[in-house]
């Protein structure tokens, strides 16, 4: 394994995400760091193919309630700094939107995500997501595009979905690292959270309908936009 992946996780549940599997399939070196916990993120070294973002708890812009924050900031602005493949997933895409200057945080509907929903393709998104597809969701904050980005996709609810800054940097709001097992645990986490109760979101049992009517299709997408993305580790 002489490349590695960054990935910048915000939780400490078990491995099982796309990403990680991906990893394993293409003989990638997964190099997990939890900053949140103390981990050094260190710094863009030789042999690292590209960034991970996770999505997670807090805010993009709680820097001084997270300090921790501020090292993963850090390594955002080294990876675009030194053109190296960066992916925000959900809050990770917040705060790239956020480190590039854009709004990031509660938009003025209140809605919530949480659930699988259509995200529907910009005609200059087309090359990263050329078709709709329902993806996992689990948020209610939101951002605004980045100067310079192109934006590449939208849901019903919230306008921005994905975004892209030339080659190397991609943001989602939406999780398509989610597997069915993982998704599982975030519905039963959202029950005892009372999350079911917020507006815009699906009730559970439509959850679990379009999980398994879509999962395989997401999956297959995410893995496609890896490969493509994070060629350089391969």
């Amino acid at each position: 394994m002489d490349k590695r992946l960054l990935c910048i996780r915000h939780g400490d549940g078990p491995m099982d995400d796309r990403i990680t599997t991906w990893c394993g399939a293409h003989n990638v070196r997964l190099d997990v760091r939890r900053a949140w916990q103390g981990d050094d993120l260190g710094e863009v070294t030789d042999d690292l193919a590209g960034v991970v973002v996770y999505g997670g708890i807090y805010n993009a812009y709680d820097t001084d309630l997270h300090p921790f924050l501020r090292d993963e900031y850090r390594m955002i602005d080294a990876a675009m700094k030194a053109d190296v493949p960066l992916l925000g997933i959900c809050q990770g895409a917040q705060m790239i939107a956020h480190h590039m200057g854009a709004w990031a945080g509660v938009p003025a509907h209140g809605s919530h995500e949480f659930g699988w929903y259509e995200v529907t393709p910009t005609e200059e998104g087309r090359d990263i997501l050329p078709a709709a597809h329902h993806f996992a969701q689990a948020h209610f904050h939101t951002f605004d595009l980045p100067t310079g980005a192109r934006h590449i996709a939208r849901s019903a609810l919230f306008e921005n979905q994905a975004f892209a800054v030339g080659t190397r940097v991609v943001g989602f709001q939406f999780h398509p690292e989610q597997t069915v097992t993982g998704f599982m645990r975030w519905q039963t986490r959202g029950e005892g959270w009372g999350r079911y109760s917020e507006p815009g979101v699906q009730d559970r049992d439509t959850q679990t309908r379009l999980m398994l009517e879509h999962d395989a299709a997401q999956g297959a997408w995410f893995n496609g936009f890896l490969t493509g993305y994070f060629a350089g580790a391969l």
